[in-house]
């Protein structure tokens, strides 16, 4: 049983919501494997079709596709409203391990334990196979989101759009990439790489969820802050992450920062400080779900997974 602890109101009392995210945690990734393994068949010219699916089946912790559901749950939705957009989201961020997998970028040989989709079928096909994965998710989330306004529609595509693009994953990667040796990028560029490379598209993931249940601009603001502090706790845990955990552990190549003399939060704070750092974000992330109560318990857990994973 894992807990999370949860500020209360006024902050005069401390309390403990008890909820079992392991078998939360399986429920979910069950149903987001079998939507995913239907959402792409593999037809003619099948090479392209294997190719996205080889990654996008690769396995790996779907926390994306889930706190799109656990949130459009949590603000009065079902999962039926929120699965093409929680597939779509994990289309997008597949792409993006695809191509940063590529030896014009990370250069890495392995991804979820499995080798990286350019090892397998080669640079050009797998370029491919993340444009068509990003394609496609857009075009999925419009065929196939039922029973839900268009003008909300519109919003997770426009969501979805500015996540990826370069207002967000696209521009983090660009500074990532500039910043590649130099041993004087501050605090401020560290961030803002971050939160575009690995935020935008968890917050896209949570507000996405809102919007699609038809939740008040209110609650969205409250959502998209909860989602930049878990966005920022999750870099920083992947950064604590490549200096202490094994190959096996990460399913790919650990000390990969390192290597490419990279400027991290460890090597700007030391282990122990990034440490604590990430589980101020996740405190002040889980203080912005007060007011939805019980019905918080999952995103609640989800976060303070963040930061206790291995992988």
């Amino acid at each position: 049983m894992l807990a999370a602890d949860n500020l209360t109101k006024n902050g005069t009392e401390s309390k403990q919501l008890k909820f079992d995210l392991s078998v939360y945690l399986k429920e979910r990734q069950q149903l987001v494997e079998a939507a995913l393994n239907k959402s792409i068949p593999v037809v003619y010219p099948e090479k392209i079709y294997e190719s996205m699916r080889y990654s996008l089946l690769a396995g790996g912790k779907r926390l994306r596709p889930i706190l799109c559901l656990a949130t459009c749950e949590m603000t009065g939705g079902n999962i039926e409203i929120a699965m093409p957009t929680a597939c779509a989201l994990e289309m997008i961020h597949t792409m993006s391990l695809i191509h940063d997998d590529l030896p014009a970028m990370d250069n890495d040989d392995y991804r979820r334990g499995k080798l990286t989709n350019h090892k397998v079928y080669g640079d050009d096909v797998a370029i491919l196979a993340g444009d068509g994965l990003l394609a496609y998710a857009f075009e999925y989330v419009v065929a196939n989101t039922k029973e839900v306004p268009a003008s909300q529609v519109l919003q997770v595509i426009s969501r979805l759009g500015r996540a990826v693009g370069a207002a967000g994953l696209v521009g983090g990667q660009v500074v990532d990439l500039e910043m590649e040796g130099k041993t004087d990028v501050s605090l401020e560029t560290l961030n803002f790489i971050h939160n575009h490379k690995t935020a935008a598209l968890l917050e896209a993931s949570v507000v996405c969820g809102g919007i699609l249940s038809g939740t008040s601009l209110e609650d969205l603001q409250r959502l998209s802050k909860y989602s930049q502090n878990i966005g920022l706790a999750f870099q920083i845990v992947d950064d604590i992450l490549d200096i202490t955990a094994t190959q096996e552990q990460l399913g790919k190549t650990a000390g990969k920062d390192l290597e490419a003399q990279k400027v991290t939060y460890p090597s700007l704070w030391g282990l122990e400080e990034s440490k604590k750092q990430a589980q101020l974000l996740v405190e002040a992330a889980c203080a912005q779900l007060e007011p939805f109560g019980e019905q918080a318990k999952p995103l609640i857990a989800l976060a303070y997974f963040i930061t206790s994973r291995n992988n």
